[in-house]
């Protein structure tokens, strides 16, 4: 009896690792490109120590690896948008002055001519450097393969000429996790600056468009409710095994 009562105590215990992840999602859910984590589970694991190792503990196997399903698209028409096309990823220069990767494609111009992120990070270029555009009048335009070429109305002579070239990479085969900062980074690197082999896809985008949360709202609404229940079953079998000790405890006492 004791054992299904540490059972059903300690699945309430880990349950809660999942609840905080869903929280997590749900509040993301209109963060553009935001990326849900592969789905928790529970494993049974015998303990061991003083007396019979007869106890087995849920216990919550958790995943830091983010799920690169694509997001639903929103179209903006704006020519510094662009909505990451697979398994692409764009890097980016995080806060500690690594390199970082997202799926954020929602970029603009900062008064220096910078490219950033909507969240402020510096847009990195096919080489890791930070991309810098002429202002002015320029008119930019980006191709499916990240190249960025520019008019300039003082010389409509010259046409559009390439600026830049985004970093983007194919991310295909690659375990990416989530930083602190809510950025990517390459599993099992050792690396500096957080680099990757590409996959075995070819990185494009669409732009004029970003890409929404992968995160369901309904669907992850239904299994927030479903934990609940499961949590309150828990708590019921709790409940009866204590009614059933009281009442055991009561026949000993009259026999």
């Amino acid at each position: 009896m004791d054992r299904l009562v540490f059972t059903a105590n300690m699945a309430m215990s880990e349950y809660r690792l999942d609840r905080q992840n869903m929280t997590h999602e749900l509040a993301n859910v209109s963060t553009p490109g935001f990326k849900k984590a592969f789905q928790l589970a529970n494993r049974a694991i015998r303990t061991e120590g003083d007396g019979f190792d007869t106890r087995y503990l849920p216990r919550a196997v958790t995943s830091p690896l983010i799920d690169l399903a694509p997001g639903h698209r929103i179209v903006t028409n704006k020519p510094l948008d662009i909505a990451m096309d697979n398994k692409t990823v764009l890097p980016v220069l995080a806060e500690n002055g690594e390199v970082a990767w997202t799926r954020r494609g929602d970029m603009a111009l900062d008064p220096e001519g910078f490219l950033r992120t909507q969240e402020g990070f510096l847009v990195l270029d096919d080489s890791l450097q930070p991309i810098q555009l002429p202002q002015g009048g320029v008119s930019y335009q980006i191709t499916t393969d990240g190249t960025i070429t520019g008019f300039d109305p003082a010389a409509p002579a010259n046409g559009f000429e390439v600026l830049a070239v985004l970093g983007i990479q194919d991310a295909t085969g690659v375990d990416l996790a989530r930083r602190e900062d809510g950025l990517f980074k390459p599993m099992n690197n050792t690396q500096d600056r957080q680099i990757f082999e590409p996959g075995t896809g070819v990185a494009s985008v669409t732009v004029g468009a970003i890409e929404g949360s992968n995160v369901s709202s309904v669907h992850t609404l239904v299994k927030f409710i479903d934990h609940m229940r499961s949590f309150e079953m828990q708590t019921k079998i709790i409940r009866e095994m204590k009614d059933n000790d009281t009442s055991g405890e009561s026949m000993l006492r009259l026999s």
